[in-house]
């Protein structure tokens, strides 16, 4: 890639904390190098302690970006500007010299499977946006790692930021600070670079005093020189770039190159009621109750479910076969509305503290409100909506942004696992796919082998979500929950996952699906969910363990009459729960093949045609 045109100005921003002489020199390049180009009036090298923190969070609060609830511990409320609430897929891109390294080329249209820039039309773009756009304010560099520092299993970045926000919220999702620096020495690292692209002084007043500039909003991977910069966007997942970006495009390739898997995943230990404790990880779409199931509350007597982390699960095979999997993450970026104490009582208690709000409500007194908090107000007491509006039910718009969201410490939840910081993780013996399938597919459903499993990922539908800019209510193919998030083109990323059954030793997890969503005729849920899913949990559980009857289908393994434990659920209607209607699913099979054909194209592996052949074959038979 060309060296990229250097700005040069004559004023060295000053330092206002820390010491650039003690960095070691391709990190002080780093920053001096972005600092020359974007031009900060100030640079401030993160320690990530509880006092810098502290000051951070008043000169937000100072500037009218953040505001305290006092009802609260040290829990704090941004709204931002109404057109900065969301990942942006369609300003979200990939840089490789070839397209298809990034892609599979479509057979026509646009791939739904990522966004491809050249090299040299990411030239221009970064140069029409990062000279000078950092003018008036301070460069923030944020040391951090993606995992527990003494895990082999680990990266580091550094971010530099103009965003205090990002500075505070990645304290609560990584590892952050000096100790990061001492830890990386002269090691590798990823360059992150982020600007909310609004120089002071300011050519045009902020919304709600957030910094962004919609307009020239671009989020840029460059995976082969490791390096991932963001342009005019403050919200989470295009600024927070350890998370989405790092964590799950980057990390991904890495993963391809180094023979691990970083997926779009939760982490959980389940352990039943004799003791004997199991990991399983599982990818859901957004809106499908994913950190729900990370922090479910079991209703079935004497089993228990802990949290090990409820986004992004990086796994690699030990030694000895076992799949073992971190949360690299460090804190919870959970959508806010649904959440309940009905819904998810361990999150619940998780928010009280230390806690930044995005986009919620605001009560009168101190508080936050979003739909599906289940809390009836007290006596006059009123809720600012997210758009700072006064609100109430009649207000005809919700409260709470959709995508509104909790940034919130990880060792605060309740159900926080033991072993969520072992720096060898912890060994995952199940994998689970999902997706919110309102009609035809069946509460759950086993993989006849690996496989077939990586065919039921690759497969994965769900209905739309806020968490990106889509909207209304569409069935999208989300394959393995990755679908915004791939680093590298799906077809080679599907014989990656296909490359683990040839590993040596290998103890592969048994795959499972499943659909918390199903509906009857009158459109009502046929299963309860929440703490109910339990009772799925404890038939794979069995299956894991080799026990668990089990009958077979044209799609995979399903409880038998007696597999699933219904003791005191009622009112269950079995037979609409897991029929496997044959109209449907010649339906389905012909989604998969235009799917197949239309976005995979010539890079599908041949594995992948021969799994829909033979699940063609298998419903013709029903």
């Amino acid at each position: 890639m060309p060296p990229r045109k250097q700005t040069q100005v004559n004023v060295a921003p000053k330092v206002i904390q820390g010491d650039l002489k003690n960095l070691v020199p391709v990190v002080r390049d780093f920053i001096e190098r972005n600092a020359k180009l974007c031009q900060p009036e100030a640079v401030h090298i993160c320690d990530g302690s509880e006092e810098e923190n502290k000051r951070i969070l008043e000169l937000m609060a100072e500037q009218g970006m953040i505001r305290k609830l006092s009802k609260y511990e040290n829990c704090w409320l941004a709204s931002t500007d109404p057109r900065d609430v969301a990942r942006i897929e369609s300003k979200t891109v990939i840089v490789t010299q070839e397209q298809r390294d990034t892609i599979p080329l479509p057979q026509s249209g646009v791939s739904q499977l990522g966004r491809w820039m050249s090299e040299e039309g990411f030239e221009k773009a970064f140069s029409v946006r990062f000279p000078g756009c950092m003018k008036g304010r301070t460069m923030y560099v944020i040391p951090f790692s993606m995992g527990p520092l003494d895990s082999p299993l680990s990266k580091f970045g550094i971010e530099l930021t103009d965003s205090p926000y990002v500075v505070a919220s990645m304290r609560i999702m990584t590892r952050m600070g000096t100790s990061v620096l001492e830890a990386l020495g002269n090691g590798e690292f990823v360059k992150c670079l982020h600007s909310v692209g609004c120089p002071l002084p300011l050519k045009k007043p902020l919304v709600n005093n957030w910094p962004c500039n919609p307009d020239m909003t671009l989020i840029a991977h460059i995976p082969d020189h490791r390096e991932i910069i963001s342009f005019g966007s403050g919200y989470g997942g295009n600024s927070l770039l350890g998370k989405k970006c790092f964590a799950l495009r980057i990390a991904s390739r890495i993963a391809k190159e180094e023979g691990w898997l970083a997926e779009h995943m939760l982490i959980l230990g389940i352990t039943n009621p004799e003791g004997e404790k199991k990991y399983f990880v599982a990818a859901f779409p957004s809106a499908c109750g994913k950190t729900n199931l990370a922090m479910m509350n079991p209703t079935l007597p004497g089993w228990k479910v802990e949290c090990v982390g409820d986004d992004i699960a990086w796994m690699k095979f030990d030694e000895e076969g076992n799949l073992r999997a971190i949360n690299p993450e460090n804190g919870f970026f959970g959508v806010a509305p649904g959440t309940s104490e009905k819904t998810n009582p361990n999150a619940m208690k998780t928010i009280q503290k230390n806690t930044i709000f995005t986009n919620v409500g605001e009560t009168s007194d101190g508080g936050v409100y979003w739909e599906g908090i289940d809390e009836p107000l007290e006596p006059g007491v009123t809720v600012l909506s997210w758009k700072n509006k006064e609100w109430t039910t009649k207000s005809g718009e919700p409260c709470a942004h959709p995508n509104s969201r909790f940034c919130t410490p990880a060792s605060q939840c309740p159900i926080i696992d033991s072993a969520w910081e072992a720096p060898g993780g912890v060994p995952i013996e199940g994998i689970i796919f999902g997706g919110r399938r309102p009609e035809g597919v069946p509460l759950v459903y086993e993989a006849f082998n690996w496989q077939h499993g990586v065919f039921i990922g690759a497969t994965m539908r769900s209905e739309a979500t806020a968490a990106a800019e889509h909207k209304g209510k569409i069935l999208m193919h989300d394959p393995f929950a990755m679908r915004p998030f791939f680093g590298y083109n799906f077809g080679q990323y599907l014989s990656h996952w296909l490359s683990m059954a040839h590993r040596p030793a290998a103890k592969l997890p048994k795959i499972f699906h499943v659909n918390w969503f199903r509906k009857d005729k009158q459109g009502r849920f046929l299963w309860p969910g929440y703490g109910e899913n339990s009772r799925v949990l404890e038939w794979m559980f069995k299956r894991v363990q080799g026990e668990g009857s089990a009958r077979l289908t044209a799609i995979g393994y399903v409880p038998d009459d007696a597999g699933l434990n219904l003791k005191g659920l009622e009112g269950v209607d079995m037979q609409a729960l897991f029929d496997v209607s044959k109209e449907f699913w010649e339906k389905e099979v012909e989604e998969i093949k235009k799917y197949f054909e239309e976005q995979v194209n010539a890079d599908l592996p041949y594995e992948m045609e021969r799994e829909v052949l033979a699940l063609e074959q298998r419903i013709k038979q029903l």
